[in-house]
């Protein structure tokens, strides 16, 4: 009986997140699963890192996940100029008082797009990082909590485009998932070119949840189950890149937790409540392309190698 009830309820989660996900294609046409995986990332409690080049619906993507998930958005457009002070806040004296203020940076938010955050430099890029792994800022010598939930979605351009400063490993591993949106087919690009304007449409845009849903949301990603044997395929993937010839940096156990993070929240998007090797292969690409560091070759085509290679459970 209660294994029924947590089935029905999974399945009524599941219709809600597919709803999320139709509201969502009719702003991002043609990427029905780069917005799935956007999803999953956010549904996992992650940050996700999208990467490509300027004008394929990155920054889009941020605005229509925060008006459809109910979350407190801002846009933090990083530049070579700017500060860690323009991110975080800064003190401020009132003479009135006789003591300074904090006025808190764009950081405090439950959304906040860090839009061409390779465009900065790394001293301003770093002051993300307390707040990505800890979801606290400190300032001035005081810890300040941040808004729960908490989501860093970052936009970067290609790395040979001018300008930029590559993100460090220890950065990029604060990210759950990295994704690239690429140019739409055909259809799709007729689509956006005979549509209404995106910005006009993002207006209309109606909130399918709020926070405090999502958070009840996450809590259940948690009971997707994992069997045994789930766990020995994911701990095959895991020992494959770090004994591989062809990979100089494998996957560290905290890859391994965010796989499995991921491929929960993957499931429960079907409704379903029980992991299957489909679900771990359909966010290893995400999880582990910006975390891996190959000796020569494409890291995707390397990680399509990879999931033939490992027999499934």
């Amino acid at each position: 009986m209660q294994e029924a009830v947590i089935s029905q309820s999974a399945a009524g989660d599941g219709a809600l997140l597919r709803q999320v996900l139709d509201d969502a294609g009719r702003l991002i046409v043609g990427k029905p699963h780069e917005l799935r995986l956007a999803l999953t990332c956010v549904l996992g409690g992650g940050h996700l890192l999208i990467e490509d080049v300027p004008g394929v619906g990155k920054t889009t993507l941020a605005h229509v996940l925060a008006r459809l998930l109910g979350l407190d958005f801002q846009r933090i457009q990083f530049t070579a100029d700017m500060l860690p002070a323009d991110i975080l806040g800064v003190s401020i004296y009132d003479r009135d008082e006789g003591r300074f203020h904090f006025h808190p940076g764009p950081v405090f938010a439950q959304l906040v797009l860090a839009d061409e955050i390779n465009r900065a430099t790394p001293k301003t890029q770093s002051a993300l990082l307390e707040a990505m792994e800890e979801r606290q800022v400190t300032a001035d010598g005081e810890t300040r909590e941040l808004p729960n939930p908490f989501f860093v979605i970052a936009t970067q351009n290609p790395r040979s485009q001018v300008g930029t400063f590559g993100l460090p490993e220890s950065q990029l591993d604060r990210f759950l998932m990295r994704i690239s949106l690429g140019y739409p087919d055909a259809d799709a690009e007729r689509e956006l070119l005979a549509g209404d304007d995106r910005r006009a449409m993002l207006r209309d845009v109606p909130s399918r949840i709020d926070a405090e849903t999502l958070l009840a949301l996450q809590g259940q990603v948690d009971q997707v189950h994992v069997a045994p044997v789930l766990l020995d395929y994911v701990q095959s993937l895991l020992n494959a890149t770090r004994n591989s010839p062809q990979w100089d940096l494998g996957l560290s156990p905290r890859a391994g937790l965010a796989m499995l993070r991921a491929a929960r929240a993957w499931a429960m998007i079907d409704g379903r409540t029980m992991l299957v090797p489909e679900d771990v292969q359909a966010v290893l690409p995400g999880v582990a392309g910006h975390r891996l560091v190959n000796l020569g070759g494409d890291n995707g085509d390397l990680i399509r190698e990879l999931i033939k290679s490992i027999a499934v459970p």
